[in-house]
């Protein structure tokens, strides 16, 4: 295992400020995850699990303590530069899928690679969004449209573009939410067995059964992390 992590939080708050009003979404969070790690992090509605899924995917900013990613320190990065670290080190999968309906498949999943920094040709384009698609069993629906596919084939799509990028992460936020039990079931085999070939996945889920996928649970309750449980080991360690 790599020394640096892939991602770590130090102290991490959140503070919302509104009409001279403070809300304290997240306080104090300590977080490491090494590659090759699943990390769940659950918890009631409302204890900061999106905002703590926003701030790690550099969508939006920490007000206290430090975060860095692949040991980069992205407290005083600039907008254009955080861009960059996102498109390059981060793949995101919603709930909501997220695709565009004029696009086809394969243009959904090519979507992350014609906005890098540094071109990529239309071969290594082809060739990588060829390899997503296999990936998650969908390569048969490259010329479809989105709105031509099942909601468990559009995650699957979903899954795809984010893996496109070779990411180092994948934050997954409740990736079976707008899906019925048996596509729910299968995409979370798909994100296991992706796990289990080295992909690094953080994901956040409201389900207890689903969050048993991960190796390590991490529980939230009122901004601060209550519990944070290493299955392979089935050591848990109480936070608060």
């Amino acid at each position: 295992m790599a020394n640096t992590p892939v991602i770590e939080l130090s102290n991490v708050s959140k503070v919302y400020v509104s009409e001279n009003v403070e809300t304290h979404a997240l306080t104090d969070i300590n977080l490491l995850i090494h590659k090759g790690d699943y990390v769940s992090i659950s918890g009631p509605s409302g204890c900061g699990k999106s905002t703590l899924l926003s701030l790690m995917g550099l969508l939006d900013d920490i007000t206290n303590g430090i975060y860095k990613i692949e040991g980069v320190d992205t407290q005083s990065l600039d907008a254009d530069t955080l861009s960059e670290l996102r498109n390059l080190h981060i793949g995101f999968i919603f709930q909501s899928f997220n695709l565009i309906d004029e696009l086809s498949v394969f243009d959904n999943v090519a979507l992350p690679l014609i906005y890098r920094e540094k071109p990529m040709s239309q071969e290594e384009i082809k060739t990588r969004v060829n390899r997503a698609l296999s990936q998650v069993e969908i390569e048969h629906r490259a010329n479809h449209k989105p709105n031509q596919l099942s909601g468990g084939q559009q995650q699957r799509v979903a899954i795809a573009r984010a893996l496109v990028g070779e990411p180092s992460i994948l934050l997954v936020d409740e990736p079976t939410g707008n899906l019925d039990s048996k596509n729910g079931d299968a995409v979370m085999a798909i994100l296991d067995s992706l796990n289990q070939q080295g992909t690094t996945i953080c994901m956040v889920t409201h389900d207890p059964r689903y969050a048993g996928y991960a190796k390590r649970q991490v529980k939230l309750l009122d901004g601060t992390v209550l519990q944070s449980r290493d299955l392979v080991s089935d050591e848990t360690r109480e936070m608060a």
